[in-house]
Parts: C-alpha cells; structure tokens; sequence
C-alpha cells in the first residue's frame, strides 16, 4: 500500500477489510515509521479552568450553564494547587482547557498564563482549544490570530485538538450548533501554525456520522498537514453518551480499532497516532498498539470531562510502562513535540 489513500479507497478498505487484517496493515505502517518499537507517553494533567460554556454541546456531560449551580472558575490558589501536585508526582506539561465562558476577557486568559509561568516555569502549557481561540477572538474583536499571538506573548507553549469531533457541518449541526464550524477550526490550526506552533489534532467518533464523514474528517486534517505540517500527532477517541443529551449507543472496541487502523494508514503525513485507554480502557489501549498507535498519550494525573460522562479510567505512571512492556514494546517519556526525555 505505497500509494496514497482517496476517500474512496478508504471507505471500501474500512468496509472490505476485517479489525484483524485492517490492524495489521496499520501495524506494518507503523513499524516502517518507527521501527525502534519505542511507545511515547507524557506525564501531564488535564485542567479545566472553568466549566461554564454557552456552547451546550449535546455530547459534553461536564458543561455547565451560566448561573447555573455547579458552574466555577478556578482561583489562582486552585490552579497552582494542582500544578504544585502535578510537578510532585513527575508531571512536566498540563493540558489548560475550559469552555465558551461569557464573562471572561482577553486579560484574564493572558494573566492566568502569566500567573503559570511565573509560578511554574519548568511547566510547559498546552492549551485552549481553536473552539474557544475563535470565540475569544469574536467575542473580543482582536480575531484568532491576534488572540493567539497575545496567549503566546503571556505564555502558551502548544495548542491541542480538542473540539474538532468531527469536521463536517452537517454533524456539528446537529450537535453543537454553538460552536466553530469546521471551518473555523481548521483556519485557526493554520494560524497556529503559521505563528510557529505545534498542535495535535482529534477526532471524536460515534456521534451519528457516517464512515464517509469520518473519512472527510481525516481528509481535511491530512490536508492542512500537506500545507503547514504543524500537527504532531493524531487521537481518534469514541463518543461516550452516558449523562448527555445525546442518545446514541456506544462505539464497539472493534469499531474503534478499525477507526484507529484506517486512522493511520490514511494520515500519512502526520508521524504519530495515539491510543486512547481513556475511553477504551487499558486493555483495548494496549491493543491499539497494534492496530498502528504509536504513543499511548498522557499518564491523566486528572481528567473531567470524560469522567463526567460515566468513564473513570486511571493509569499511573508504573502501571502505564508495564502495559507497553508487556506488550513488547519501550516506553519512553516525551514532550508535546515528541521530543524523548529518555
């Protein structure tokens, strides 16, 4: 399979192919790109400086309104709190998200990543989705790009891939209406990465798109890569509905591992593809090491918003490393650029 996958193509593989010879053609790929049989994770934490959002996805469990009870902002002292305890246990990156909220402003943002470097400036910050980069941009009047230049001046060292789900507007549509369209997301990763930024890219699966749309949004990353080659790396992950307003039955593991296959072998042009145990398990995790993931993601010394739709798993450093070991591979600490630190 040298030549470059069509939509086309890749729907009738998807279809034709079975999870088991599917995944090893993943894994072939895989191997041809890193054949040292090294498997990259970071230590890092998930932290959600707010949960309240006007967006109202029908996917999120973790959102709340505002006013509504429940809804919060983290104090500076809350913040560093659990940077402190992310720094003891190892941790050298946080994951900084939150929602469209209508009361903060462009200096809250900047003094908050002044306020994490200056506390913590061995902590690298990988934050703010595009979602939230372009209605701060509207809400604001600066635009995206100036948005962006302003939280890299106070301090955002990389972007990550949150609120793509799925880059079709007939899906987002349907189910978060509110929020960038997928065009808006796209442009503001370009702009990203015409300042000089590395980010990932996601894709969440199971919404009530067909293989078609999944296609389309692979598609449209790998196309941006042609043009910036600014993603680092690619996690699909599946739809988790329990607690949201979204009745849809869960993804099977076997369709996430086909995802996952065709996911590698469609984005050639991005290096890294990662397992997602979060909302697998770390069983199915170590599974997609073999159906062409490379990196199994972040040890999530804290995660919200999967939790809050009914999915708790946890996997410590140690635990973590035995499963890729046992698996046959090497694990291997990284940064976000996937740079190794071992």
């Amino acid at each position: 399979m040298s030549e470059r996958l069509t939509p086309e193509a890749a729907i009738e593989l998807y279809e034709r192919e079975n999870v088991f010879s599917l995944g090893r053609m993943a894994h072939e790929r895989r191997m041809e790109m890193h054949p040292d049989s090294r498997v990259t994770y970071i230590v890092d934490r998930n932290i959600n400086y707010t949960n309240v959002c006007i967006s109202g996805c029908k996917f999120c469990a973790f959102f709340r309104a505002p006013g509504d009870e429940g809804g919060y902002v983290l104090t500076r002292e809350e913040l560093a709190a659990k940077v402190r305890e992310t720094v003891e246990l190892g941790g050298y990156q946080i994951l900084l998200q939150g929602g469209m909220h209508p009361d903060l402003d462009m200096a809250f943002y900047e003094d908050m990543l002044r306020f994490l470097k200056a506390e913590f400036p061995q902590v690298a910050v990988h934050g703010f989705s595009p979602s939230e980069i372009w209605y701060l941009g509207q809400e604001s009047g600066l635009g995206h790009g100036e948005v962006i230049r302003r939280l890299v001046a106070a301090g955002l060292d990389s972007i990550p891939g949150g609120g793509a789900e799925i880059l079709v507007d007939r899906v987002r549509q349907d189910v978060s209406p509110r929020k960038a369209t997928a065009d808006q997301w796209l442009e503001v990763m370009r702009e990203a990465h015409r300042q000089g930024l590395r980010t990932t890219a996601t894709m969440m699966f199971g919404q009530g798109e067909t293989l078609a749309e999944r296609v389309e949004h692979l598609e449209r990353i790998r196309s941006l890569q042609d043009e910036t080659g600014g993603f680092t790396a690619f996690i699909p992950w599946t739809f988790q509905p329990e607690n949201t307003r979204l009745p849809r039955p869960e993804v099977s593991s076997e369709a996430y591992l086909k995802t996952l296959a065709l996911s590698r072998l469609y984005l050639d042009n991005i290096d890294n593809v990662q397992a997602s145990w979060v909302t697998q398990g770390p069983l199915v995790g170590q599974l997609a090491l073999f159906w062409g993931a490379n990196d199994f993601g972040s040890t999530m010394i804290e995660e919200n918003v999967v939790a809050a739709a009914g999915v708790h798993f946890r996997l410590p450093e140690g635990k973590l490393r035995k499963l890729v070991t046992s698996a046959g591979f090497v694990p291997c600490r990284r940064r976000m650029d996937y740079t190794l630190l071992e």
